[in-house]
Order: C-alpha cells, then structure tokens, then sequence
C-alpha cells in the first residue's frame, strides 16, 4: 500500500477524515486558492459554499439534515427575539405592580418555544441515533418475560457529525432564550456558524458568540497564518499517522480476542487504546484549529494537556473542553438552578451541613451530565456505563475531598510537593485508562471480562518477536511511538509552564522555521504508518 493510498482513506465521497489526499492536496489548497482570488465581500459566502459542499463530500443527500436544523433554529430564534420584543413593549407600557405578571406570562412563553424547539431537535437526534438500541433491548426485555411479540428494529441514515451540530444548534437557541446573544436574522451568517468544515465533522462545539462574527467578518489569508495553520495540521498528522495508526493492529487484536492474552498484555492494550484515542482525536482537532487559523478563524481549543490532571474533574476540565462547558452550561446549571434543586439544597444545608448539602443537588445534576455523556457517546450500555464510572468517580472525589485535606493537613503532606502531585497524576491516569478499557471494549460484558482479567490474572508474557508479530507490532514500532509520546510529551511541558511552542517558534529566523517545518513533513513521511498491516483509524468521535 502507497502512502497515498494510505492518506487517501477511500472516494471523495467517503471524505470523512482531515488527513486524506482528498482534503490535504485537493479541497483544503482548492478552497484556499479560490477565497484569496475571491472579492473580499464574497469571500464569506464561499466558505458557506465551500462548507456545505464539504458537508455534501462526506454524508451526500443527508446534508439535507443540516439544511433542515439550520432553518429551523433561524425561525425559532426569530421566535424567540420576537415574544422578548414584546414583552419589553408591554412592561414599557404598564403599571409597575403589573410588570412582573407580565414578564412571568411572556417568559412562560418563550420557555414553551424554547422547550418546543430543544424537542424537536433533541428528539429527532434521538430518534435517529438511538431508536434501534432502544428497540433491541425491549425485545430483549420481552423475551426475557416469554411475550412472542417482538418490534421491528428500525433503520435509519445517520449523518456524521449530526451530535456535534445538533448541540450547537441547541446551545444557539437556549442561548437567544437567555438573551445572551440576538437572534441572527441573516440565514447565511447563521448557516455558515452551523457548517464551516473543519468544524463540522468532529467539533469543537461552538457558541455562536465564539465564532459567528469571525466568521462572516474574514478577512484575507496571511502569510503568518497560513504558515502557523500548515504547522498545526502536520503536529496532528504526525500524532495521528505515526502513534494512533501505528497502534492499532496491536489495539485491534488485543480487543478483539482478549481471552488469548494475559492481564498484562491487556493492560498495555489499554494503555495504548487511551494513547490513541488521545492522539486520534487531539490530533484531529489540531488539523481543525490549524485549517480555520489558515483563514483567519480563532476556535475554542478541545484539550489542554489533559493527562497533567491531578483528579478526574480536571481531566474533564482539560479533555474535550467544549464538550463538557456544553454539558455545565446547559444541563447542570439550569438543573442546579431549578426551584426544587435550589429547595433540597437549602434543606440540606441545615440537615448535613453547608459541605454536604449542596452536594446533594450537585450529585443529580451531575448524574443527568454523566449519563447524558455516557449516552452522546453512543448506543451501547458500555457507553453508559462509562458515563457512570465518570459520575462515580467525580462525585467520590468531592464527598472525600473534607477528609483528604484533613488527613494530608494531619500527616503534613504538602499538595504542593513533587512527589504528591505525581501521584496524583499517575492515580488519575490510571483511572482515566480503565475507564477508557471499558469505553474501547466490544460490550459491556466484554468489558468486564478484560478487566477481570487484568486485575485477576496480571502477569507479562515475555515480549518476545512471537508475541509482538501476534499483536501486530515489532520493536521497531514501539520505538518510534515512545520517541514521537516524548516529542509530544516534552512540548505538552512546555506550554503547561506558559511556553507558547509555535508562537516561540514563529520568533525565529525563516530558516529555522522552515527547518522544522520540513522536518515534521519529513517524520510523516518516514515514520507514517502505512503499509501492509496498517489499517488507519476512522475519525473516532466522528461517528458521535
């Protein structure tokens, strides 16, 4: 297989990855060629058309779906800004021991459209992602129970991408409920906010206050940018074409005839799924941001070294940034904030204290966030369950926390100290790893099968020629992937400390920075896996 085989990944039409030929040497150098010929008042409007196109590449007629949600969120924000237009006017209008009546009566309005439009949108992505999963564990549950009857599994076409721009389109809406933003009356702008390509396959999830001005106010393509953006997308290639690739027939074998290995062969497989998924989807969000920087576009960053968390709440904080502040902004703080959730908060405080009180409000928003995840995941229980391993986990953290600072504070454990924090680190990742066994695993029952293996029967084979041809891998291949974890590793180090890598980089002479530009397009060359054996990965959250 030739390395453009390899980055090929299949038609123009099966288009689904940022590390194709199709898109690296054929949309991405089309569309910037073409937006620097465009007059600078038709350059928005040919990356709306440059994006539905790319939308149409990868998921054909199913960009009617796109179409669809666009228009209807445009309408019901146009709703929306309109009952708020009329309530200003009425509360102008009347007495003032009338306006609170009348902004009680208008804001149970715009709550109905509001709740109305989430439906319809939550529930059409519902139906569409999870209507057959819902359908064969009732036929489960049914013949389980002796009842012959069984319901027809449905079929449906899902587009990709369709959970990242259903729950953009959402956060749209409740953000014009709130009045935070004005609904956008202009259906292009609005429509280029809810397509632009690089985004729309696998986030990050913006707001429209994020990137919708940006967006329709581009500007020219500079050289600064065009060279940073270029840097970017090959810092991703190279997690994802010489780490995540290259671990996949080990990944893949090991997954899916775990009963042939050992508990320690397992662990590392574990260990290397986490590696990949980290490097697939960081990597893939680094073409993302490097692709909209080539334009000009500023974009929420998804990942900030999460593997530097010292608990799982601030790994959470650092992984799939824009997926979580979605799920704070839109489902714990309205639950959290709710009359009943804001009554049991007050009555706990004066039954179990002030620490333990608003924990009990915060355990069922956090349940609703963590089963949400769990489910945005996918449609399988081990997806769920994974939600609630994370809820567990979380939750545990903040019920403990009291007693942790009092034990550390009696045994005068500094949390500053070196030795305390590795610890915690390495405690967090460890977790992070068995979680993410559970999330890779080929069900749930699977799932715990391999963990009980790691933990029952944890030994090493030797990691001789024969087992590593078994598993798909040779030395040679664990040699490059440690060497490019430690380029990655050691640049992770730097930005944590504030060292801005490529802005330190963008510094230097021209000579350097071609030097090393270069040289990253030459590791992909020479260290890329491709080949007989290698089978690339699929964009993983894409399929989310």
């Amino acid at each position: 297989m030739s390395l453009s085989s390899l980055l090929m990944g299949g038609s123009y039409v099966g288009m689904t990855s940022f590390f194709t030929v199709a898109f690296l040497l054929v949309f991405l150098p089309t569309c910037i060629i073409l937006y620097t010929l465009m007059p600078q008042k038709a350059k928005k409007y040919f990356l709306l058309a440059a994006s539905v196109g790319f939308y149409w590449l990868i998921s054909g007629t199913l960009v009617v779906y796109l179409f669809l949600t666009t228009i209807s969120i445009h309408y019901f924000g146009i709703w929306l800004d309109r009952i708020h237009r009329q309530r200003d006017e009425a509360v102008k209008a009347a007495e003032k021991p009338e306006r609170k009546a009348i902004k009680h009566a208008y804001l149970l309005r715009s709550r109905w459209v509001l709740l109305f439009a989430a439906a319809l949108h939550i529930g059409t992505l519902l139906t569409l992602k999870y209507a057959p999963f819902f359908t064969r564990n009732v036929n489960s549950l049914l013949g389980h129970m002796g009842l012959s009857l069984q319901l027809e599994i449905p079929k449906y076409l899902l587009p990709i991408g369709i959970s990242f721009f259903t729950m953009q389109a959402v956060s749209y809406m409740f953000d014009v409920y709130r009045e935070t933003i004005k609904s956008d009356e202009n259906l292009f702008r609005l429509g280029l906010f809810m397509s632009f390509f690089p985004q729309i396959v696998e986030g990050p999830i913006c707001r429209y206050g994020q990137t919708a001005e940006q967006l329709w106010n581009v500007k020219g393509i500079t050289f600064s940018n065009l060279t940073l953006g270029i840097q970017r997308i090959l810092f991703g290639m190279m997690k994802k074409m010489v780490v995540a690739d290259r671990l996949n027939p080990l990944i893949e074998t090991v997954f899916s005839g775990y009963k042939d290995f050992q508990g320690g062969v397992i662990a590392i497989a574990a260990v290397c799924y986490t590696v990949q998924l980290y490097m697939d989807f960081s990597g893939s969000m680094d073409a993302v941001m490097g692709t909209a920087q080539i334009f000009g576009i500023t974009m929420p960053e998804n990942f900030a070294r999460p593997f530097f968390s010292k608990t799982i709440s601030e790994f959470w904080k650092r992984w799939h940034i824009t997926l979580g502040a979605w799920f704070k902004d839109y489902i714990f703080y309205p639950v959290t904030m709710s009359k009943p959730m804001k009554n049991l908060t007050s009555a706990a405080r004066k039954k179990i204290g002030n620490h333990f009180g608003p924990l009990l409000a915060g355990a069922v928003a956090l349940f609703c966030v963590w089963f949400s995840n769990g489910l945005w995941h996918g449609a399988a229980w081990s997806y769920i369950f994974y939600g609630m391993y994370h809820f567990t986990l979380i939750l545990t953290g903040n019920i403990i926390a009291p007693a942790v600072q009092w034990t550390n504070k009696k045994l005068h454990i500094n949390p500053e100290w070196f030795g305390y924090r590795l610890f915690q680190i390495l405690r967090s990742c460890i977790l992070v790893v068995i979680g993410e066994l559970f999330f890779r695993a080929e069900g749930l029952r699977n799932g715990f099968a391999m963990f009980k293996g790691m933990v029952t029967g944890f030994r090493f084979s030797t990691l001789n020629e024969d087992l590593l041809e078994t598993l798909g891998v040779d030395i040679q291949d664990l040699i490059i992937v440690g060497v490019t974890l430690l380029i990655v590793f050691v640049i992770s180090i730097l930005n944590e400390k504030g060292i801005q890598v490529r802005a330190s980089l963008q510094k230097r002479n021209v000579v350097v920075r071609w030097a090393v530009l270069y040289a990253l397009i030459l590791y992909i060359i020479v260290f890329g896996a491709y080949g007989t054996g290698y089978i690339p990965v699929d964009p993983i959250y894409a399929n989310f």
